[in-house]
């Protein structure tokens, strides 16, 4: 496959979740963002273009809880940290917003860690 064939593949399938997912300020947007390395997950504000919670594993925090940046385990510790960061924000209720992944793997496993932490979507 070509390089720039790949990428129009990524965009389309990005563009595809997109056109389906807005946050608003009552119901942001929890994106997803997975790395071979790390994974990273923010609450994002569409109308105003604006993040408000965001997690992930290369913060100092959560990288001393973790032997691997990159697995499930790690998955499910971000999920945990933007459920606690969003619920100390007064955010209940949000659009989960996939990227281009599949909902499978670790961003399965980072979306229920969320919900099983309190967040609802």
């Amino acid at each position: 496959m070509r390089v720039d064939t790949a990428k129009k593949a990524v965009l389309r399938r990005r563009h595809h979740v997109r056109k389906k997912v807005v946050g608003t300020r009552e119901r942001p947007r929890l994106s997803v963002f997975r790395s071979n390395r790390h994974i990273y997950a923010q609450i994002i504000d569409d109308s105003a273009g604006v993040t408000l919670v965001s997690a992930n594993t290369r913060t100092k925090a959560l990288g001393n809880q973790l032997s691997a940046a990159g697995n499930s385990k790690a998955s499910q510790i971000v999920g945990e940290a933007i459920a606690k960061a969003a619920l100390g924000v007064g955010i209940k209720c949000v659009c989960f917003d996939r990227n281009r992944y599949k909902f499978h793997g670790r961003v399965k496993v980072l979306a229920e860690a969320a919900r099983k932490a309190g967040l609802v979507f």
